[in-house]
């Protein structure tokens, strides 16, 4: 690998590593789900992207993307499931066939990626969701690529400003899913859907820098 293109192993490695900084974390984002949510989402995020790790074979990039959305959405509980599930899916399906993915490419799946996040969740930033990290972080992509960073550069844009969103969400009211119904008393946290985000995106950051 590079850091001008990914490759189908690439993405692998990213959802390996994915995989270990979700497991690593996982206490930390099931404490945070149990002060404003179901108390289960780091144990979930961790079964769900041990299956990711376990569907991952041959193909493209796209298609090792979409084989591990397939996987969350199928042993991961709650609304991760179907909002991770969607995302990698979106993304793989932006890739298309590509069996190289520079900068360009890759932006375009994460915008895939939210859009499909924002649909599915009709959330939007300031929300207390996980968009809240996904947001931003697109951002941060796109306007690195725009100032003609590389693709690992890019990334570590959007890792940064993910875990910017994801820190920003602690004073926020949450206005969607379960945390919302606590009004008020959603303020204080740390959104646990923002932090996983965050963890995710640092694994593809750490992944491209690999090249560097």
């Amino acid at each position: 690998m590079s850091t001008g293109e990914l490759n189908a192993s690439d993405f692998a490695s990213w959802i390996r590593r994915a995989a270990e900084l979700v497991t690593a974390d996982a206490d930390r984002l099931t404490r945070l789900d149990a002060a404003i949510g179901d108390g289960d989402h780091g144990h979930n995020m961790d079964r769900g992207l041990r299956a990711a790790v376990d569907s991952l074979g041959d193909g493209s990039p796209g298609k090792v993307l979409m084989a591990a959305g397939r996987a969350i959405v199928s042993k991961t509980g709650g609304a991760s499931g179907p909002l991770y599930g969607t995302a990698l899916r979106r993304a793989g399906k932006a890739l298309g066939d590509a069996d190289e993915v520079d900068a360009a490419a890759l932006g375009t799946a994460l915008r895939a990626a939210l859009d499909g996040v924002r649909e599915l969740g009709r959330a939007a930033e300031g929300d207390k969701t996980m968009v809240d990290a996904l947001a931003p972080a697109v951002a941060a992509y796109e306007a690195a690529l725009a100032d003609g960073a590389d693709l690992a550069g890019c990334v570590r844009a959007a890792a940064g400003a993910a875990e910017r969103g994801a820190e920003a969400t602690v004073p926020m009211q949450a206005r969607k899913g379960r945390a919302s119904y606590l009004g008020p008393r959603s303020t204080g946290h740390l959104d646990p859907g923002a932090a996983s985000t965050a963890l995710v995106l640092r694994a593809l950051a750490d992944v491209a820098a690999q090249g560097g």
